[in-house]
Formats: structure tokens, C-alpha cells, sequence
């Protein structure tokens, strides 16, 4: 019973910020600022890490689940994909060397502090 109220909660705070994003048209997607709402609470201890702990592990835990539909997708675009698979390489391999070399840099700046 624990969890499901924990799950409540979490799908609440992701509600508000799906509510956000409608009301005032922000282009950040409303799972995104539910989110950094969720962040924001847990770091200024309104809301305690174990109010939501116990649900976030589970759900950590069964992670791949959630990217089954992704996966089906991808699928049902295979024709798609195949006219496009070198434009989509180039663009992947880019966007994977700057994103490792943000987080680098980040992570370098943060090691050093």
C-alpha cells in the first residue's frame, strides 16, 4: 500500500507539471517539468526521500518495461529508418560525442570543486 500512495504522489507531481506546460505553453515538455518540480521539492525537503523512495526503486528497477513502446515504434518504422540510416548515423555519432563531452567537462568542473 506504501508504494501505491508513493506512486500517487509521483504521478501527481507529474500531473501538475503536464497542467503547467498546457496552461502556459512552455516548450519544455510537461513530464520534464514535473520532473524538475519533483527535484526542486526533494532538494528544498519539502517532500522527504522516503515519501517517494521506495516507488522511484521500483521503478528504476523495471526501467527497460518503459521502453518497450519506444521499441515497437522503431519497428513500425523500419522502412523509415532504412531510407534514412545514414543521415540518422551522422546525426547519432555527433549528438553522442558532444553529449559525452559536456558531461565530461561537467563532470571535470565538479571533480575539481
Amino acid at each position: 500500500m506504501k508504494i501505491f500512495i508513493q506512486f500517487l504522489g509521483i504521478v501527481g507531481i507529474w500531473q501538475l507539471g503536464e497542467w503547467i506546460h498546457r496552461m502556459l505553453s512552455i516548450p519544455i515538455p510537461g513530464s520534464i517539468l514535473g520532473m524538475l518540480i519533483l527535484f526542486t521539492l526533494l532538494v528544498l525537503n519539502i517532500i522527504k526521500l522516503e515519501w517517494v523512495e521506495n516507488c522511484a526503486d521500483f521503478l528504476l528497477k523495471h526501467l527497460a518495461f518503459f521502453f518497450i513502446p519506444s521499441g515497437v515504434g522503431l519497428i513500425a518504422a523500419l522502412e523509415l529508418l532504412k531510407k534514412n540510416w545514414i543521415p540518422l548515423f551522422i546525426i547519432i555519432f555527433i549528438s553522442t560525442i558532444v553529449v559525452m563531452g559536456i558531461t565530461g567537462k561537467i563532470v571535470e568542473k565538479f571533480v575539481k570543486d
